[in-house]
């Protein structure tokens, strides 16, 4: 069955305070939490629909310039999230699908939860399914109410909720399941008698009820696959919770990670086995990293990096949007941007691929052949190539191609002026 993805993403986030990013668009490790939940669905679903609102042009920008087949559809005004799922509603007029509902703001979900979610909603016939979870402190989410049978009653927000209904850990997860051609007139016919005065979301479970549809409930193991970012502390907890979850991951398949305490590594990277990551390196962005390869401690990997196997990062090393072949050391304390390395090559400390053009703002690239040795402290100013066996003497300025096999070398004369100290010390 086609299944299409509605993803709330119109809030204004005001706990997040600030004033230049929409909360969807914060970011953990390289990727925004918007990001991470089309990620999420984009395997499974042939279309999404991210419903804008609050600095709806910035996230119309991030879709269009990420997602192919993700279509942005503005709420205005917001009158809550039943009032933003109902923005669809002329879109999907003629559809009978499936409808995957999720918040924009949720990037711990995984691809397999939300799969094993839609499995149950089909395995059981439902026609609306809502994902719950359970907290031992619910307070702010949505309550489950179940009828005495324990099937499904309705979704109660915290603040419509009676005192016995507060104490009940079951809650909503924010995630639902429709069969779209069964549910769709339930959001011309939502009320606002509620403490907020909006459409609310949670209303279409009783008003399934009423219809005598199958309304279920899938409870999700993991809450911390739910845990919403309201706040700038919460941010920092979902990536810590995340990085945690990508470290023993990558430590199950192989990879030595000497310190998780101080190892940062985004989900996007992939990492091969007896690759041994050191303390204080954090990775972020889209990455592959081969096998054997010895990264750290305090190296910076910023994205857009294709290490292959047998390579060492070494301390206080930043990598940005370079191709690195096998058995090439950069020992320490070098910048490598928007490069192509081949294999054999030697790093000297201090080397900087210089990519940026200030006056042009144009980011131009380095190309590096075979076996080409870098002395220290040496700057490339790009777009340049150093071709295979090409030697550059520590101290250089590189602003010219150098040929195969070619020693490269900008050092001044060193001058020795004998007694020079002794004459202009002081006495």
């Amino acid at each position: 069955m086609d299944i299409k993805a509605v993803i709330l993403a119109a809030g204004k986030g005001t706990r997040m305070k600030s004033e230049t990013t929409p909360k969807v668009l914060h970011e953990i490790m390289g990727k925004s939490l918007l990001g991470y939940v089309l990620d999420n669905v984009k395997n499974f679903v042939s279309e999404e629909f991210v419903i804008v609102g609050h600095q709806a042009q910035a996230v119309e920008e991030f879709v269009k310039s990420n997602y192919q087949n993700a279509h942005t559809v503005l709420q205005t005004p917001q009158l809550g999230t039943g009032h933003a799922v109902s923005m669809v509603c002329p879109a999907l007029e003629n559809y009978d699908g499936l409808v995957l509902i999720l918040c924009g703001d949720t990037p711990l979900i995984k691809e397999d939860t939300l799969r094993a979610f839609i499995d149950f909603h089909t395995s059981h016939n439902s026609d609306l399914t809502v994902m719950s979870t359970i907290f031992d402190n619910p307070t702010n989410y949505g309550r489950i109410v179940r009828e005495n049978d324990n099937s499904l009653k309705c979704i109660v927000e915290e603040k419509d909720a009676t005192a016995e209904q507060k104490a009940i850990k079951e809650v909503n997860a924010g995630i639902y399941c429709l069969n779209w051609g069964k549910i769709k007139s339930a959001f011309s016919q939502l009320k606002t008698n509620n403490a907020q005065g909006e459409y609310y979301l949670t209303d279409i479970i009783s008003w399934g009820k009423e219809q005598n549809l199958n309304v279920n409930a899938y409870i999700l193991e993991d809450s911390d696959e739910i845990y919403g970012i309201n706040s700038r502390l919460n941010l920092a907890h979902a990536t810590k919770i995340m990085n945690r979850r990508n470290l023993e991951r990558y430590m199950i398949n192989g990879v030595t990670i000497v310190d998780p305490d101080s190892t940062w590594i985004s989900e996007d990277t992939e990492i091969g086995q007896d690759t041994i990551i050191y303390p204080a390196t954090y990775i972020e962005g889209t990455n592959k990293i081969g096998k054997n390869c010895k990264i750290g401690p305090c190296a910076h990997i910023r994205g857009g990096a294709d290490i292959a196997d047998n390579i060492k990062i070494g301390n206080f090393v930043e990598v940005k949007k370079a191709k690195i072949a096998s058995n090439t050391n950069i020992g320490h304390l070098s910048y490598i941007g928007d490069s192509e390395l081949g294999s054999h090559i030697n790093i000297g400390a201090g080397t900087i691929t210089a990519n940026y053009n200030p006056l042009t703002e144009v980011k131009s690239r380095t190309v590096l052949k075979d076996h080409v040795k870098i002395g220290s402290n040496s700057v490339l100013v790009a777009p340049v190539t150093l071709e295979e066996g090409a030697n550059v003497g520590a101290g250089s300025i590189i602003t010219k191609n150098i040929p195969a096999w070619s020693l490269a070398i900008t050092r001044s004369p060193l001058q020795v002026l004998a007694d020079w100290v002794k004459m202009h010390i002081s006495r």
